[in-house]
């Protein structure tokens, strides 16, 4: 792996004030070794990082930038937001739009409520659960990320149907113990932990296209046999699609598995990247959040005036038809361009989309559908994969537990450059030449 002396002194003087040098742990590039890149620009689908280094961008800041970075519209529209000021702390029009707009897509909400991320949106949504039902314990799945909520960072336990064991120092065991942590496709787990625990389960939450294990698809029912649980339990079902909202269909994932969810949860899409989140459902629910209830959620930055109109903006691109046939369709050429790639050198490798998000697995397994299976693959040889790709210009997530995504922005040449790539990293894996 290359790493330059501007890099690598970057990195070391941002580590003298910023722990582990970076404000979120996975820019560190631990999960792949090496000294993490430092990016000085943005523009369509490529990065420019601090030696002018051009790359082909597959990670989109985690999702959002789906219309590529700088998009002129998307510009425009802060710029002229910014003119007018840079938060109030008072309503604006420009939120009653946004949230108009977002019900307008998404029929499942009735009601909305603009955060600063998603961690709070999932966050507030547990609470709001908890507060509607009068119950405590939550359900998870294991290897789906919602934030880093102190409910949230939760492991199983040491058998199935125990409580979670916390993940993180500083969360304390008395509120871990009120979340339970199942396998992820398992419709036999879920439904054994509710006839045990259902009259003190206040909801169950989920990604229902997981994207942060790498990415894995809901299994036929899974999603439904949630939905008909906590129907017959009278928990809330919340969906988190903090990552697949506006991704991976206008409508959000829910909508491709045709499932209702009771709460979903929104991220930083929904304002073109700038830190924004959402959490919206039914109205009875979302009618418990102060002022109209007694569960509480606050923040002076929520509906930020830039994020709402560099959201509104946004959102005038992705509603024209075709839009999203269009990314499927160049994702596809991509990930059968790469898995040619991989066949030609010899080296087991797989790949799955859904809309414009995608996972690469490093593997021989045919079922990819659990947590289990994700940590069957060869991480080294993604680690390999991710530096070969990285001397060669195109961007990559950071770790093998990470979905990527693609923008309107890529091109044919683009994704000609990436498959180019991609057969002179295989060879030299499976040649041995790539350390």
């Amino acid at each position: 792996m290359f790493t330059s002396a501007k890099q690598a002194q970057l990195f070391e003087e941002a580590s003298k004030h910023i722990p582990g040098g970076v404000n979120s742990p996975v820019r560190a590039f631990k999960g792949v070794g090496g000294t993490p890149v430092f990016i000085k620009r943005a523009k369509g689908a490529y990065l420019w990082d601090e030696d002018d280094n051009q790359y082909i961008d597959y990670v989109g800041s985690w999702g959002p930038m789906i219309l590529g970075h700088s998009h002129p519209d998307i510009v425009k529209a802060v710029q002229q937001a910014a003119e007018d000021g840079l938060s109030y702390g008072a309503p604006t029009v420009a939120e009653t739009t946004l949230a108009d707009v977002i019900c307008e897509i998404l029929p499942s909400i009735d009601l909305i409520r603009m955060t600063n991320s998603g961690t709070e949106a999932t966050m507030t949504a547990i609470r709001l659960a908890r507060g509607y039902t009068g119950r405590d314990k939550i359900i998870k799945f294991e290897g789906c990320y919602h934030g880093h909520s102190d409910s949230l960072l939760v492991k199983a336990g040491s058998a199935l149907l125990t409580l979670g064991e916390p993940t993180s120092k500083g969360v304390p065991e008395d509120f871990a113990k009120h979340t339970i942590v199942l396998p992820y496709n398992d419709i036999e787990a879920l439904e054994k932990c509710f006839e045990k625990f259902g009259q003190e389960i206040a909801g169950v939450i989920v990604e229902p296209v997981a994207g942060n294990m790498n990415l894995v698809i809901p299994k036929e029912g899974f999603l439904q046999a949630i939905r008909r649980v906590c129907d017959q339990y009278k928990a809330v079902f919340i969906i988190d699609e903090v990552m697949t909202g506006f991704r991976v269909a206008l409508g959000g994932a829910h909508t491709l598995y045709n499932v209702e969810p009771d709460l979903i949860t929104l991220g930083k899409i929904i304002g073109a990247g700038l830190p924004v989140g959402a959490f919206g459902g039914k109205r009875e629910m979302m009618q418990c959040i102060a002022p109209l209830g007694g569960v509480y959620q606050a923040g002076t930055l929520s509906g930020n005036p830039l994020a709402m109109r560099a959201g509104l903006a946004m959102f005038k691109h992705i509603r024209q038809d075709g839009f999203y046939a269009k990314l499927e369709a160049q994702l596809a050429k991509l990930l059968a361009g790469l898995q040619s790639a991989a066949d030609e050198a010899g080296v087991a490798f797989k790949t799955q989309q859904v809309g414009a998000m995608f996972g690469l697995y490093f593997t021989d397994q045919e079922d990819l559908s659990s947590f289990e299976a994700m940590l069957k693959c060869d991480s080294e040889a993604f680690k390999q994969f991710f530096h070969g790709m990285l001397n060669r210009g195109v961007y990559l997530a950071p770790s093998a537990f990470e979905a990527g995504f693609i923008s309107s922005m890529h091109s044919d040449k683009d994704i000609e450059k990436t498959i180019a790539a991609a057969k002179a990293t295989f060879v030299e894996m499976k040649n041995g030449s790539l350390g």
